[in-house]
């Protein structure tokens, strides 16, 4: 009698489960770990468009800030959010994990909420309402103290967001199995649903959220707020038997620091003329994640990064073979490389800069100048922030316009199966952002002239 077959990658080499045992490919993972991630995503996203999308109202009518300081505050508010994730990435990578880095990291945005909702309903954390008299209005402007409760809790928000951003996309494609041609196609369903669970949350925040803030009162959305992320990071944490976890390989600024480093040491010494000279993953004894990078040409480009990469040690040591490498001295071939291809990226990063300050007034003078329109509909008066669901409810609708539309009438113009390349589709973004911007600016200048008629 034959002996039963055995099944294939009951286990996966490079995943463990939470005890630290090896994965097993049909306990952990899939769809059912991914989905507690979206879940937990989704609410970080009602809680952070929750605040941001309607804040510029708040500081202005309740703080009693101008619309530019106002503004100010926002975009420095969604800015701190973005350059933590730099932070965020490097602690996961380096020395959390993402798992843990996404649990502490919403813990901490948790904490940053809940005082903002505190300060909403402890009459000494605002000032006092604007009181009429002849002349027109009077507003007292927020004290020090105020100020710094307030900016306490915007700030801890955006360090928990930044933490969070950094490593939920991440961790939810370490559910799925790369080597595996079903988890490799379901993880990219996996990156679709999450931009659709952002959409959701962003839609719930600019619509539901916004009329309670505006109808109810903050203390009563902002609550809502601190009550959605404890959810989402409760619904987090009840995946833990599920999920997959992946070793730390460190973080990409390490590297990049290091080759850096390493080519400063050694900037007195002489390049070979032959890149096969250089040190290069052949050159190290044993097997390590190092073996698996794939092989990049060597390109002469930023040549003074190549000495980052000088053999200046015993040449008989190194004919034998090396298992120990200081990064901070000599770098591989390939770590080089690889900086190189970040470097060559940044111009291209550079000409987002624009892009992302044109995003930001999404959040600050659209905002304002939706105050300024008539926004009724009957009986029924649309909250000022609630008119960004036409930014969401766009991005929404020429995803698939695109994809469905626009990709195959490309395709067929350009020859390329793409449709349009990255760079032309940044390209195309920054030109529609122009004439955004043109539109905004003539709605600001109406919106200066019935504010001030002087102007």
């Amino acid at each position: 009698m034959g002996a039963l077959p055995e099944k294939q990658g009951k286990t996966l080499p490079d995943a463990w489960d939470y005890k630290g045992r090896p994965a097993e490919r049909s306990e952990t993972g899939g769809w059912t770990a991914a989905a507690m991630i979206l879940g937990g995503e989704a609410m970080e996203r009602l809680t952070t468009l929750g605040i941001a999308v309607n804040l510029v109202t708040y500081l202005t009518a309740t703080m009693h800030l101008g619309n530019a300081n106002s503004a100010n505050t926002v975009t420095n508010f969604l800015g701190t959010s973005f350059m933590l994730c730099l932070l965020g990435g490097f602690i996961a990578d380096t020395f959390l994990g993402r798992y843990l880095t996404i649990a502490i990291f919403a813990i901490v945005q948790a904490t940053g909420v809940t005082i903002l909702t505190i300060s909403t309903v402890i009459p000494s954390l605002r000032p006092p309402k604007c009181t009429a008299d002849s002349v027109g209005q009077y507003c007292i402007p927020a004290t020090g103290t105020q100020l710094g409760v307030l900016y306490t809790a915007l700030y801890l928000t955006a360090l928990g967001t930044g933490g969070l951003k950094s490593s939920v996309s991440g961790f939810g494609s370490d559910q799925f199995d790369d080597s595996d041609k079903e988890e490799r196609l379901q993880m990219t369903n996996f990156f679709n649903w999450f931009f659709f669970f952002i959409s959701i949350g962003s839609l719930g925040a600019v619509t539901v959220l916004v009329y309670i803030e505006d109808n109810l009162g903050r203390e009563w959305g902002y609550g809502i707020c601190a009550c959605a992320i404890v959810i989402g990071l409760v619904v987090f944490l009840s995946g833990t038997r599920r999920y997959r976890f992946k070793k730390l390989v460190g973080s990409p600024l390490t590297q990049i620091a290091a080759v850096f480093v390493a080519a400063w040491r050694k900037r007195d010494l002489e390049l070979p003329s032959d890149s096969s000279l250089l040190f290069n993953v052949d050159d190290i004894q044993g097997e390590g994640p190092w073996k698996k990078k794939p092989r990049l040409p060597h390109t002469k480009q930023f040549r003074f990064l190549d000495k980052a990469a000088i053999k200046d040690v015993d040449p008989e040591i190194m004919g034998s073979g090396v298992t120990v490498v200081n990064r901070w001295y000599l770098s591989t071939l390939i770590d080089v490389e690889e900086v190189k291809l970040v470097i060559k990226m940044l111009p291209i990063w550079a000409t987002t800069i624009m892009f992302w300050t044109v995003y930001a007034q999404m959040t600050t003078f659209s905002v304002s100048q939706a105050t300024t329109m008539d926004r009724r509909i009957g009986s029924f008066l649309i909250p000022a922030a609630s008119l960004t669901v036409f930014f969401v409810g766009s991005i929404l609708l020429t995803v698939p316009i695109y994809d469905r539309l626009i990709v195959p009438i490309a395709r067929k113009l350009l020859k390329n199966p793409q449709g349009l390349t990255p760079l032309q589709r940044i390209g195309v973004g920054l030109v529609l952002s122009i004439f955004a911007m043109v539109a905004a600016a003539l709605t600001e200048l109406k919106r200066l002239e019935l504010q001030n008629p002087t102007i």
